[in-house]
């Protein structure tokens, strides 16, 4: 049975230079298994070394990443075909970042920012007034923004830290819309478009594009043209329609490889590669 002082002195002896200790220490948390990541969890929490916490989870990674995959590949095989789907593989995804993440909570945090204005989109009859409810709470009142600054950070990336920081990349902050606007029962859908998602609102009369990285603008199909012919992409009608879930899911976690990528942390691009594999031989 997996005790406090054990785990103790695991990570003693992760400092350890001596090759075969390292391999024993290693070897010995692959036969505890996540009977020890409470208490991992534990000393992570309570150390005050930033090299320390780095050590401790990438050590419950190593140990959880199996469940993820199998908990992930659950889900794809159950089909990807709604946002339902989309937000459960997103939490699931999230773990990535943060193996012992409560998803259940921030399921309950989107449940809670959608009760917020519930009464007020009902008691509106209007689609577009709808529409600009649920952005204004979002992109006004709860803040949520572009990071601009540390744009390719991989916490742009993970739904939980972006619920959590407010701020992501244009496709995080498009799936928070539409994982509210799921709960409240409106058309919010997103656009693949090169570069830059964006959102899409639909109404019997038109398509409205939207703009997440810049606070919730609606948009010309105009000057999403000029923006890929600026970028150097020959616009095709593909690049403005709805998208497909496992599209999303797709970019989502091509996003993180190129984050970490960048880190030059190459086992969790060969891991994350694994997941991208899965989802796109379901596609």
């Amino acid at each position: 049975m997996t005790n406090k002082s054990e785990i103790e002195s695991l990570l003693y002896l992760l400092e350890d230079p001596d090759p075969e200790v390292q391999m024993g220490v290693q070897n010995r948390f692959k036969e505890l298994g996540e009977n020890a990541v409470p208490l991992l969890d534990q000393f992570r929490s309570e150390s005050i070394h930033d090299s320390e916490r780095k050590t401790i989870n990438e050590i419950i990674y190593n140990i959880t990443y199996g469940t993820l995959v199998e908990e992930f590949s659950d889900i794809v095989d159950a089909g990807l075909n709604n946002r339902r789907q989309l937000e459960k593989a997103l939490f699931v995804l999230a773990r990535f970042g943060n193996p012992t993440l409560r998803t259940s909570e921030y399921a309950k945090k989107l449940d809670q920012f959608a009760r917020a204005i519930g009464t007020e989109v009902s008691c509106t009859p209007s689609l577009e007034e709808k529409m600009q409810i649920v952005l204004n709470y979002v992109f006004r009142e709860l803040r949520f923004r572009g990071d601009s600054k540390n744009y390719h950070d991989p916490e742009n990336a993970f739904m939980d830290r972006v619920i959590d920081r407010r701020r992501g990349l244009p496709i995080m902050l498009s799936l928070v819309v539409m994982f509210i606007a799921r709960r409240l029962s409106l058309p919010f859908f997103g656009v693949n478009m090169p570069i830059h998602f964006m959102l899409m609102y639909k109404t019997p009369s038109r398509d409205i594009l939207i703009d997440p990285f810049d606070g919730g603008t609606v948009v010309t199909y105009d000057q999403c043209y000029y923006f890929l012919k600026k970028n150097g992409i020959e616009p095709r009608p593909e690049h403005l329609q709805k998208t497909e879930e496992s599209e999303i899911l797709s970019r989502c976690i091509r996003n993180l490889m190129h984050s970490y990528a960048k880190l030059q942390q190459d086992k969790k691009v060969k891991d994350l590669k694994e997941l991208l594999n899965m989802v796109e031989l379901k596609g």
